[in-house]
C-alpha cells in the first residue's frame, strides 16, 4: 500500500515543469478568482467553508507528507504567515476570546496567501510536474485561503480595528521569530515570515535578523490598512 500511495503522491518530474506565470500558474489564480465569486455568491456560508477547507488541506498534509515524501517537512510548521493565519481563522471562529481578532487574522491570512498565489517560488524551485500532489496541495491551500479571507473581510465586520490588526502583525512577527530561533540550524534555514533573512538578498545576512522583523510589521500592516481602505471603497459603492 505504501508504494502504490507514494507513487500516486511523489513529486514527478520529466514532461512538462510547473512555472511562475506560466498556463498552470495562472489557472490556480483564476479558480482562486472563481471560489471568491461563488463565495460572494453565498457569503452567509461560503467564507467559512472556504477556510475551514484549507485548514482541512493543511492538517491532511501532515498525513501524507510521509507517503509523498518520505518525511514531514518542518517547514510546514504554522510559522509562516500563511499557515498560522489558516489555523487562527479557524480557531477565531470557534474559541470565543478569538473572536475580536477574526477580521485581523483573515486580513493577514489573505496578504500572505495572495503573495504566494501571485509568485510560488517555492514550488517553482522544485521543478515538479504541475500536477503532482506538491503543487496541487500547496496552490490548492493558497487559491482557497486566499478566496476565503477575502470573502470574509469584504462581508464580515471588524476593517477599523487597526489597532488588532497591528497586534496580529507584530505577533505573528514574533511567533516567526520563536520558531526560527527554535528550528534553524546551521544546515537548513526556515526563514519563517521573513524575519531573519531578506528573501530579496538586498540587506546583509549579518543585519537583516534586527532589520526584517520591524520592516515585516510596517509593511503588511500598511499593506493591510490599503486592503481595508479598498474593502470599504467597495462596500460603499455595492
Amino acid at each position: 500500500m505504501y508504494s502504490v500511495l507514494h507513487d500516486l503522491l511523489a513529486d514527478r518530474t520529466g514532461g512538462a515543469v510547473f512555472r511562475c506565470f506560466g498556463p498552470w500558474h495562472f489557472f490556480w489564480i483564476a479558480l482562486a478568482a472563481v471560489v471568491f465569486a461563488l463565495a460572494v455568491k453565498r457569503p452567509k456560508r461560503m467564507p467559512e467553508g472556504l477556510t475551514d477547507l484549507a485548514f482541512g488541506l493543511y492538517i491532511l498534509d501532515f498525513f501524507l507528507m510521509p507517503l509523498a515524501y518520505g518525511e514531514i517537512d518542518i517547514e510546514k510548521l504554522p510559522f509562516h504567515a500563511c499557515t498560522a493565519m489558516c489555523v487562527m481563522v479557524f480557531m477565531s471562529r470557534r474559541v470565543k476570546a478569538l473572536d475580536g481578532f477574526r477580521a485581523s487574522f483573515a486580513l493577514l491570512g489573505f496578504l500572505s496567501n495572495f503573495v504566494y498565489l501571485l509568485y510560488p517560488a517555492g514550488v517553482m524551485w522544485h521543478g515538479v510536474h504541475p500536477l503532482t500532489y506538491r503543487v496541487i496541495q500547496t496552490l490548492g491551500f493558497h487559491a482557497l485561503m486566499s478566496a476565503g479571507c477575502l470573502s470574509a473581510l469584504l462581508f464580515e465586520g471588524g476593517l477599523d480595528r487597526w489597532k488588532r490588526h497591528l497586534a496580529v502583525v507584530a505577533g505573528m512577527t514574533l511567533w516567526a521569530m520563536l520558531g526560527n530561533w527554535a528550528y534553524n540550524s546551521p544546515e537548513r534555514i526556515y526563514n519563517w515570515f521573513f524575519v531573519v533573512r531578506d528573501p530579496f538578498g538586498i540587506l546583509p545576512v549579518e543585519i537583516a535578523p534586527f532589520v526584517m522583523p520591524i520592516l515585516n510589521i510596517l509593511l503588511f500592516f500598511a499593506a493591510g490598512m490599503a486592503v481595508c481602505k479598498l474593502i470599504r471603497e467597495v462596500r460603499h459603492a455595492l
